[in-house]
């Protein structure tokens, strides 16, 4: 192949690419979106089917993750009133120790 050739055939694909790409741009401007009404339906239809799929958790496994998360809301609130009081009384044994003012 001559070099002559060769440039030819590289211009012709060069041209080549710009009408690939309005091509692209006339299927892209064909392709419209559903009407807002169509997408709400759409996604309602989604939604039932996601949740067609869960796996519900039984009575009792709910129930006991209920008495498992109670308890620990307890021990977290004995741990907080814990520390309040020994803060406050460290706060007032210093206050105590230094005098108030």
């Amino acid at each position: 192949m001559s070099e002559n050739e060769k440039l030819e055939q590289a211009a012709d694909q060069a041209a080549d690419k710009p009408a690939k790409t309005d091509k692209k741009k006339d299927a892209k401007a064909d392709k419209k979106k559903p009407g807002v009404f169509a997408r709400i339906g759409k996604w309602f239809k989604d939604m039932r089917s996601e949740l067609k799929k869960v796996q519900w958790p039984t009575r009792k496994q709910t129930v006991n993750n209920t008495v498992i998360v109670i308890i620990c809301c307890i021990i977290v609130g004995i741990c907080i009133w814990l520390f309040d009081a020994l803060a406050g009384a460290v706060i007032t044994a210093l206050l105590d120790l230094f005098g108030k003012g």
